[in-house]
């Protein structure tokens, strides 16, 4: 007789819940602030990933409509989690690469302090880390070094040419220049989009926090945050509660 073969679940989700139970902090957001962001809004029918079927509530003329309470619920525990994480002085890189969660994501990332990535993820950020921390410590090298005067006896031209790569160095891996190690969670706005991070950081063995619209596919990320990630009221809504949960995570951290 033929016996099942036993399935296991992912470490990264597996520790994802369990971590979720320790977190001591209550993270809320109500559902009329949900409503008011535009949350609720999903992608047109046409474009959905059946995937996400579970987050859907209704369709009204012809666009998904989340449920939710699921999403309240969803956002609760991604917050409960990265603040334990936070906690416990995990590195957690936050990446927005799309207009409308740039300016978010830089301020929420200062605010609390984060790595971030802003600007077009580079393939092999993860799964070639040794490559992007050499290129990291190359800018801070050479910002350190214009900043004390290093390049003086240079010509007028090859000091042009030094700070047009800074720039480019910056552009790229300025967000992430305070990092000395490779992350441990990525938390992501838009996953389908960012689904080349998504895949690096499963491949890596990373926990991956994201906003999952209607169109994204919710079994690549530990914790989906069904919601609108095209609104801006949406994106500020949830990051900002997700940078709170970090910084007060690192607050515990530190004491």
């Amino acid at each position: 007789m033929a016996t099942k073969a036993k399935t296991t679940k992912p470490v990264a989700a597996v520790t994802v819940k369990k971590e979720v139970k320790k977190a001591e902090m209550e993270f809320k957001v109500s559902l009329e602030e949900l409503l008011e962001s535009g949350a609720h809004f999903g992608h047109l029918i046409k474009r959905w990933n059946p995937k996400m079927k579970e987050f859907i509530w209704t369709e009204r003329d012809g666009v998904h409509i989340f449920d939710l309470a699921k999403t309240a619920k969803q956002i609760e525990a991604a917050c409960k989690f990265l603040y334990q994480q936070a906690a416990e002085g995990k590195v957690i890189v936050i990446v927005g690469t799309k207009r409308q969660a740039k300016d978010i994501v830089r301020e929420v990332a200062a605010a609390a302090d984060l790595p971030f990535i802003t600007e077009r993820w580079l393939g092999g950020t993860l799964t070639n880390w040794q490559q992007v921390y050499t290129r990291i410590k190359k800018l801070n090298d050479w910002k350190d070094k214009r900043e004390k005067g290093g390049f003086a006896k240079y010509t007028k031209r090859e000091r042009l040419l030094i700070d047009r790569e800074i720039l480019r160095l910056e552009r790229f891996f300025g967000g992430l220049s305070k990092l000395t190690r490779e992350p441990d969670v990525l938390f992501v706005i838009d996953t389908h989009k960012e689904r080349t991070a998504v895949r690096e950081a499963k491949a890596k063995g990373l926990a991956v926090v994201g906003i999952t619209d209607t169109n994204a596919d919710p079994r690549l990320i530990d914790l989906p945050i069904p919601a609108n990630d095209d609104a801006l009221r949406s994106i500020k809504l949830i990051v900002e509660l997700v940078g709170k949960a970090i910084a007060e995570g690192k607050k515990r951290a530190k004491a």
